[in-house]
């Protein structure tokens, strides 16, 4: 593929509005941990409008913009050929980047202070919603690219193995289609009318139901190209090579199915459906913990082998002989020990009757942070500083500053996320600017606030030294030598695959069933229970 073919700049613009947003979420979050803990005056209207901002931008631009980029070059790179329909992928990048600034507007303008979860009666103006709408929307237009491109070529390629980060990437495009159905009906016929004036009042159970089908599988969404990077990129980096091409494929597949039907642990609380549904998605979310089992065994072969290659010995020999001057080794150790905690709390949250003990408190966030902002975000910087000299055809800046700066990110992120756990086990409720309450639940909180402040500072510093090494990579003098993307090779070569494993035709129709089985009935009750006359729509 000549250098005129490649997606570079594609790719780059999306990754810069990725980056550029999160260093302002960053510093949005440093202010809220700054406004909790009262170093700063209280503002609550300036507290909840920080939350919307930093929530929206981490959770739906920065990982939106990343994700798309990330899987054009990929796709780019492992079929060998340019992006199908640039003008396509160009105008859905567009359409994404004026949902950003209309929503954008209705933040800034105090419009928009919703906290970033779709919940009513809590209603933004209509361009908050309209603007989250058009970055959906842009979004299908890599989905759709991701889908055609593996068709084409396998068409060309009859009986071939698509390449394994072409096959993981259409996995994740189709989980983003599947996931974004929940939150684009809540959207489409409830909150753009409700916000525009068109009805009064919507079914907020209903609108609480739609928007849980979107709400856990889009971690999923989120957490894939971090695995992806376990998988492909990381014994290549270590100089090893992947344990298993089809036990990757086998754990991506299950990742696909088991983490659409899950959301419903969202609503363990709430009034509007039954037990039974909730202990159908309980079970959902307990079997995704089967695919990252995997990962973990995968991931450590694949560096042990490399360790072995490079001459360690022993049981643990093997450790020592990595390389661990490089970013992407680091983040990945640095990324599954967060995620082990993490993935711990997570079963807690999952689980219906400890979920009640932490409901709505600080170990919520803290959960997700380590998930999140821990393991997915600490593997979208190791991804950034393998791609970039890559596409800017420049060498990365500083490696060991890259190595630093995900080493203040993980201990920024354990100061930060440490005290939240244990403040959350004490009953601090989250989101909340002002801690109005009985001395007696307040005052064992206080002793944590310093650390929670000193933690953000400490994330802020990390988000800065990543985005200087990024400027000065695109920069620098110097030239990168190799500019091919290159991914692992399985130990024993992949020749042939069954069909299952070569496609998503057979797991499209599972999931269609499995879908229907877990939110055809706790949405259709909304429509054929009459309950307090609630209009479901509104109208």
């Amino acid at each position: 593929m000549t250098e005129r073919e490649k997606p570079n700049g594609l790719a780059l613009s999306h990754m810069w509005v990725a980056m550029i947003t999160f260093l302002v979420a960053a510093f949005l979050g440093l202010y809220q941990v700054l406004e909790r803990a009262e170093y700063i005056p209280a503002w609550a209207e300036g507290y909840y409008t920080s939350v919307t901002a930093h929530g929206v931008i981490m959770a739906y631009v920065l990982t939106t913009f990343f994700i798309v980029g990330f899987g054009y070059y990929c796709a780019s790179s492992s079929l060998k050929r340019p992006i199908w329909s640039p003008g396509l992928a160009w105008g859905g990048f567009l359409m994404m980047l004026v949902g950003v600034l209309l929503v954008v507007y209705a933040i800034v303008t105090g419009q928009g202070t919703v906290l970033y979860t779709f919940y009513p009666p809590l209603t933004a103006h209509w361009t908050f919603y309209v603007g989250a709408a058009l970055l959906v929307v842009g979004s299908i237009a890599w989905i759709i690219i991701m889908i055609v491109m593996p068709i084409r070529w396998k068409r060309e390629n009859p009986g071939q193995p698509l390449p394994l980060i072409m096959f993981t990437t259409t996995a994740n495009a189709l989980l983003w289609g599947w996931t974004l159905v929940g939150v684009a009906l809540e959207v489409v016929f409830q909150l753009i009318p409700l916000s525009v004036g068109w009805i009064d009042s919507v079914d907020v159970g209903l609108a609480k139901t739609l928007f849980a089908w979107t709400l856990h599988p889009i971690v999923y969404f989120w957490l894939i190209p971090a695995y992806q990077a376990f998988y492909m990129l990381v014994p290549r980096v270590a100089g090893g090579r992947l344990f298993s091409d089809e036990m990757a494929r086998v754990a991506f597949i299950m990742l696909l199915v088991f983490s659409l039907p899950i959301g419903m642990h969202h609503l363990y609380v709430d009034p509007f459906q039954a037990a039974g549904w909730k202990l159908f998605h309980a079970f959902g979310t307990f079997m995704v913990a089967v695919p990252t089992l995997i990962t973990g065994f995968t991931v450590l072969a694949g560096l042990e082998l490399a360790g072995r290659l490079r001459g360690g010995k022993g049981l643990f020999g093997w450790i020592r002989t990595l390389p661990w001057d490089e970013p992407m080794l680091v983040a990945t150790a640095l990324a599954l020990l967060m995620l082990t905690a993490g993935g711990f709390g997570g079963m807690i949250n999952a689980s219906y009757g400890m979920n009640t003990m932490v409901h709505n408190t600080m170990w919520v966030p803290a959960h997700f942070h380590l998930i999140f902002a821990g393991t997915t975000i600490i593997m979208y910087f190791a991804i950034a500083y393998h791609l970039w000299p890559k596409m800017t055809g420049r060498e990365l800046f500083s490696k060991s500053l890259a190595v630093k700066q995900l080493w203040v990110w993980f201990i920024g992120m354990l100061i930060l996320t440490i005290p939240w756990h244990y403040v959350g086990l004490l009953g601090m409720p989250r989101r909340t600017a002002l801690m109005p309450y009985d001395p007696v639940y307040v005052d064992p909180w206080k002793s944590t606030l310093f650390a929670m402040a000193i933690g953000g500072v400490v994330l802020a510093v990390s988000a800065v030294m990543l985005i200087y090494n990024l400027v000065m990579t695109q920069v620098n003098r110097a030239r990168e030598a190799d500019r091919e993307l290159k991914f692992a090779e399985p130990i024993h070569p992949v020749l042939s695959l069954p069909a299952p494993l070569n496609g998503f035709t057979l797991w499209n129709s599972i999931i269609l069933i499995y879908m229907i089985a877990g939110w055809g009935y706790p949405i259709a009750q909304f429509f054929v229970m009459n309950t307090q006359n609630a209009l479901p729509w509104g109208w």
